[in-house]
């Protein structure tokens, strides 16, 4: 017999630019010990400082990207609710049936 299971816990909701932040400066330091290394580095290692350098300007990208794509999904998010709501009320002269469509027939694609 199977055990019941347990609700899903909420969401934990947090500033996602701080991993990016200390990820980009991860990269930053992995690069200046790379740098710092000189001809002490050997030619077959070098292409990890084009990975550093890689990682940091994906980590600025990404630093500067997460609020933008955060505000527009909570813009979505809304219109969403918004047209689901105004949906929801039917016109008072010819109500459709429950789910219908305005040609009567039950669809959940978006117009």
């Amino acid at each position: 017999m199977r055990k019941p299971r347990r609700p899903d816990p909420e969401v934990l909701e947090f500033d996602y630019r701080v991993p990016t932040a200390l990820g980009s400066i991860g990269w930053t330091v992995a690069l200046v010990v790379l740098l710092a290394m000189g001809d002490r580095l050997p030619l077959e290692s070098r292409w990890w400082i084009w990975v550093c350098v890689t990682g940091i300007a994906l980590g600025v990208f990404a630093y500067f990207y997460i609020p933008r794509l955060l505000r527009k999904r909570a813009e979505a998010e809304q219109r969403h609710a918004a047209r689901r709501n105004a949906g929801s009320k039917p016109p008072a002269s010819a109500a459709p049936a429950e789910g219908a469509g305005p040609s009567g027939t039950t669809s959940d694609a978006a117009p």
